[in-house]
């Protein structure tokens, strides 16, 4: 956004907040609060535009210049691109990765299963829209991983929306996270919380763990830091008498390497059981350790 002032000077910055009143602007550093009657002209620029880069080998896209909002305007902005997926014997969540209906989710989710459905949520000016689509197609899944990502074959004439990676080596503890997903499948429900630890070892893989509540139906989802940016896909929760705000999700590092290698990881719905065992595919980004 650019807010041009009767003073002649320019503005620039992420609108947090904005009434009738006055602008609430991000400039980095800090936030300055713009009444609207010293406003001459505010321009609106496209942050699909300017702010997220995809590269022609990548699936997936990045930020230039994240910007930390507020969580309301985050979850509205970034929840249309949150899916329920549905198999024969259970739900889970999802996200979209790109415009062309690719989706990301656990491998857990859609094992074993053929007949798999999307819901994605669109809200138009009066109300909540439910969307599905049932065709559906497993392009890549590691159950080492518990990654999966999926195709929707029966794309409309629109692209679909989508969310940015982030970098989960960067993340600090105590940093806020929140995830949208489907709990119990209870659409668009939003948890929040901080990170505990940014590397956790649970059954022989690498985990972010959270504060954050991740349910049954919440696998799958994207858990967010504040600058919109997927930092890591929700995978599973400690159930035991006592414990309390022990989530667990995949580093979205670990993400990265899938959907880049994901040839390695493909689907053969001619013989999904075959014998076959690879070797693991490399690792472009190394995954890095807190002291």
């Amino acid at each position: 956004m650019k807010c041009e002032l009767k003073s002649g000077a320019v503005v620039s910055g992420t609108v947090l907040k904005e009434t009738n009143d006055y602008l609430l602007v991000d400039l980095g550093y800090d936030a300055l609060r713009i009444p609207m009657d010293e406003c001459n002209e505010i321009i609106r620029l496209k942050t699909t535009e300017n702010s997220i880069v995809k590269t022609s080998q990548d699936l997936f896209s990045v930020q230039s210049a994240p910007s930390s909002g507020v969580l309301g305007d985050l979850v509205e902005g970034l929840g249309s691109a949150v899916v329920m997926i549905r198999t024969p014997v259970g739900l889970g969540s999802g996200f979209f990765i790109h415009q062309d209906g690719y989706v990301v989710t656990n491998d857990h989710v859609v094992a074993g299963e053929r007949k798999i459905s999307i819901t994605q949520f669109s809200r138009s000016k009066d109300e909540l829209l439910k969307i599905n689509y049932d065709k559906v197609r497993i392009v890549a899944t590691g159950g080492n991983l518990d990654l999966a990502l999926l195709k929707i074959e029966d794309q409309p004439n629109d692209s679909f929306p989508f969310v940015s990676l982030g970098d989960s080596n960067k993340l600090r503890q105590g940093e806020r996270v929140f995830a949208i997903g489907s709990p119990l499948g209870l659409e668009r429900s939003v948890s929040e919380g901080i990170i505990s630890l940014r590397n956790r070892i649970v059954q022989s893989r690498l985990h972010i763990q959270t504060t954050a509540e991740i349910s049954p139906g919440n696998s799958g989802g994207p858990l967010f830091n504040y600058k919109g940016e997927v930092i890591g896909v929700n995978n599973m929760k400690v159930v035991s008498q006592g414990a309390e705000g022990l989530g667990f999700a995949i580093p979205v590092q670990t993400l990265k390497g899938f959907l880049r290698n994901r040839d390695a990881y493909a689907f053969d719905p001619r013989n999904p059981n075959a014998g076959f065992l690879y070797l693991s595919p490399p690792i472009d980004e190394p995954v890095t350790f807190s002291k």
